[in-house]
């Protein structure tokens, strides 16, 4: 296989090479492919909901084209944060969801508070996991920075992923077909095809995917148990309806499934290789082993469900939109709960059952021609309803005393489930205005009231029911803006908005007796937040050369804040044995939450420039200082003194209750960063293609993507990453118009391992029977900790082939 790779680099350069010569002797020129936008030319986004340049709005937004999609290889959603620095995209290690930072603050869906970035397909909000797939036949990604709401969908301080599907065709046939196959075990097939069925008046468009892959590749080190190979198995396909009966009328439907199957290991580092003077291991595994040390896997079964819809009706220069939407989420993960794999030959294990039902709508009504000629405005109503339901079981597995040969007595199975009485519900009407001054100057404004509720939430543990009251939350956003155009190419811009969340009710802490200084770590209350932004973007030489900048200043109250590592605390059992609950005292570890004052300082730029016709350049780059500012968190504080400990190992369930007393976990007030990832990130995109022949071009193409150093978590000194760069290479050729292009690529080209993120060392909760058959709640903790780091290097070819309209 490597042998292949070899001679069609190879191959490639020599024909790179060979084109060089050729365009100095006779002059050609290669033309940007058919399907690309050309280095001058406009990036159309509704940002604003009308079509506008991206370079015309007092907005920072991020576009990733289809071509660029496509040019870069990205198969999957968390994979555009290789392209947008200060972008951070990732999905829960059980299945259940996924979530983005932006702007320098950490959001955990764990947390339960809406996304501080909102995720829509096609204008209607979704779930982020349902985006966060494998990725096929999108039109364009568009990162919206900043708070968001005034001009459609949901409340969100940091800002908006918008995901757009390639829309049908009404006047001709076409589509594409595409397939990628690599070294490291992944074969990803996708296509489209779309049909007039009345050309002029209404089409359709079909498209799939089917993605098979190893995951993360991480294997165990262990003969017993499951042993097989991970896979991440995933099929989706999406159909697409547009009909325009009239020339005032139009409408829109979408329907998409996915389904993902995942097998697994949880991936593994000795702890002495970063903790000099731990607990020696029996033997040593590094990260760039990608090894586990579970005997069985973590399964997870997913299935998506989207109904999107659109209506359109235009009439005297005002346009009347409808978007709805349906979502339907459902996961089912068996997850290995000896994480410390302290019982041979016997795990224990934790499924999970998670359902979803979301409906939203939003009528918006909006002018087509300009009202006085200076004056365009957004009105509109939103309506979110979601229920959602997790059930769980737990075991825990009891030993016999030594005496009897410390053997598995029984596995004690603890059925949890968390709900609500109802709906979770948002109202809110919006409103934007937007005045222009001239040809130069403009003024925008916008509002919105949100109305939201949160039912009564019941978590049930063995049968105990404890009640979480019901939340309301009512309260005003704002957005205002001023721009001006010193020239048609240099536009200066300020603006400031404010956003609110409701507080959420953390999961995670399922001990059957909580005191209220502890659930109010998890009880959190509304959030709000005020940003002030400064910028300008630019065009020179003709629109080859763009430069954008932007400085903000961003305030929270209340943050909804998850501690990224376990605080420990007192963790009561509840166990059920002939109908008779017992309740049992341990030492647990829980990521906490805490509602805490923020402040973030940031900085973003981008510049891109054609530096001839065959060559370009992109660079973006993201600066954000986010801290917690004096804020009282949960944490392990043995000493008294206030501080983290920052411990490796569990302390005695007496040393810690002589410390927390009735509380059941301590509290400490602190000055830190707010985002676990690094403060500075870039991005460096370039692409050099020349013509071979008339019917063949040759290009290379390079994607840097750049991470500073990270502090993790302050109260956990291990964690720390370095400053990294991960490199992509890609080389091939391509027909002059784009409608065919077989590549080859690198991906990580350097087989750069970074860990991301570093665990404590691994523990598994068990109960330990006295001699006299009393349950003690106990911990086995392990020299190996769990770790993330990233993607493996990749070599693989890429081809695809696309006809008629595309």
């Amino acid at each position: 296989m490597m042998k292949i790779f070899r001679a069609l680099a190879l191959t490639s350069v020599s024909l790179l090479s060979i084109a060089a010569p050729a365009f100095a002797q006779d002059g050609a020129v290669a033309e940007p492919a058919a399907s690309e936008p050309a280095a001058n030319e406009a990036i159309i986004v509704t940002a604003r909901r009308r079509e506008e340049d991206v370079q015309d709005i007092p907005l920072t937004v991020n576009v990733v084209t289809a071509s660029t999609l496509e040019n870069l290889n990205i198969r999957d959603g968390r994979d555009v944060q290789t392209l947008i620095p200060g972008l951070q995209l990732r999905t829960e290690a059980n299945g259940v969801g996924g979530s983005a930072q932006l702007r320098g603050v950490q959001y955990d869906i764990n947390t339960g508070a809406p996304p501080s970035a909102a995720f829509y397909l096609n204008d209607a909000p979704v779930e982020a996991s349902v985006v966060l797939q494998t990725m096929y036949d999108v039109g364009q990604v568009s990162v919206e920075r900043g708070p968001q709401g005034t001009l459609r969908g949901i409340s969100a301080p940091s800002g908006a992923i918008v995901v757009t599907t390639r829309k049908p065709d009404l006047e001709e046939f076409g589509g594409y077909v595409q397939a990628t196959g690599n070294d490291i075990g992944t074969i990803n097939v996708n296509g489209a095809v779309g049909v007039p069925i009345i050309p002029g008046i209404a089409a359709i468009r079909i498209a799939g995917a089917l993605d098979t892959n190893e995951g993360n590749r991480v294997r165990t080190i262990e003969t017993r148990g499951d042993a097989r190979d991970p896979y991440s198995k995933t099929q989706g396909g999406r159909a697409s309806v547009l009909v325009t009966p009239a020339d005032w009328l139009r409408l829109e439907g979408v329907y998409q499934r996915t389904d993902r199957n995942v097998r697994s290991f949880a991936q593994y580092e000795t702890f002495p290789v970063a903790v000099a003077g731990a607990l020696p291991s029996v033997g040593v595994i590094t990260a760039k082993d990608r090894l586990s040390i579970q005997e069985t896997p973590t399964y997870i079964d997913q299935k998506f469900e989207i109904y999107n819809w659109r209506a359109e009706v235009a009439l005297a220069g005002q346009r009347l939109i409808y978007q709805g939407g349906h979502n339907r989420f459902d996961v089912t993960s068996i997850t290995n709960q000896d994480s410390a794999n302290f019982l041979v030959g016997r795990d224990f294990n934790q499924t999970v059952n998670t359902s979803s039902r979301q409906s939203t709508h939003e009528v918006r009504l909006q002018n087509e021609e300009r009202l006085f000629d200076m004056v365009d405005y957004v009105v509109g109503y939103y309506n979110s309803s979601m229920k959602a339901a997790t059930n769980l079981t737990q075991q825990t597995p009891v030993l016999l005393p030594a005496s009897f040969g410390g053997g598995i007595a029984t596995i004690a199975q603890t059925p949890i489930s968390s709900l609500r009485d109802g709906a979770i519900t948002e109202e809110s009407i919006f409103g934007n205005l937007t005045v222009h001054l001239g040809e130069s100057t403009e003024l925008s404004g916008g509002l919105r009231h949100i109305d939201s509720h949160n039912p009564v939430g019941r978590l049930i543990i063995a049968g105990n029911t404890t009640l979480t009251p019901a939340k309301d939350d009512k309260g005003w956003v704002y957005v205002a803006s001023i721009k001006h155009n010193f020239t048609p190419d240099f536009m200066v811009y300020a603006m400031t908005g404010t956003s609110r969340r409701i507080g959420p009710n953390l999961i995670g802490d399922f001990s059957a007796l909580k005191s209220p200084f502890q659930m109010a770590f998890s009880d959190l209350p509304t959030e709000t937040s005020r940003s002030y932004e400064i910028g300008f973007k630019s065009s020179w030489l003709d629109n080859r050369l763009r430069l954008n900048a932007t400085a903000y200043h961003q305030t929270f109250k209340n943050y909804a804040y998850r501690a990224p590592t376990g605080i420990y605390y007192v963790n009561y059992t509840a166990t059920v044995s002939n109908g008779v609950v017992t309740t049992t005292p341990g030492v647990s570890a829980v990521n906490f939450g805490a509602a805490v004052p923020v402040e973030v300082n940031g900085v973003e730029a981008e510049l891109s420039f054609a530096i001839t016709p065959e060559w370009n350049i992109g660079i973006n780059g993201s600066y954000a200082l986010g801290k917690i500012k004096n804020g009282l968190v949960a944490c392990t504080d043995l000493n008294g003194d206030g501080v983290n400990d920052g411990l490796t190992a569990p302390p005695s369930l007496a040393a810690l209750q002589a410390v927390v007393g009735a509380n059941n976990v301590s509290g400490c007030r602190v000055t830190q960063r707010s985002s676990f990832q690094s403060p500075f990130s870039a991005t460096i995109q370039s692409e050099y293609r020349h013509s071979i022949s008339p019917k063949v071009d040759g290009f290379l193409r390079g994607l840097l993507s750049f991470n500073g150093r990270s502090q993790g978590d302050p109260g956990y000194a291990f964690d720390q990453v370095d400053a990294y760069g991960l490199l992509n290479v890609f080389t091939g050729v391509r027909a002059p118009d784009g409608q065919w292009e077989l590549s080859l690529y690198a991906k990580n080209i350097l087989d750069k391992t970074e860990v991301t993120n570093r665990g404590l060392p691994a523990v598994t909760n068990y109960q330990q029977l006295s001699p006299s058959f009393t349950a003690v709640a106990a911990t086995a903790t392990s020299s190996y900790a769990q770790i993330s780091t990233t993607a493996p290097r990749e070599f693989g070819l890429n081809f695809r082939f696309a006809f008629g309209s595309r």
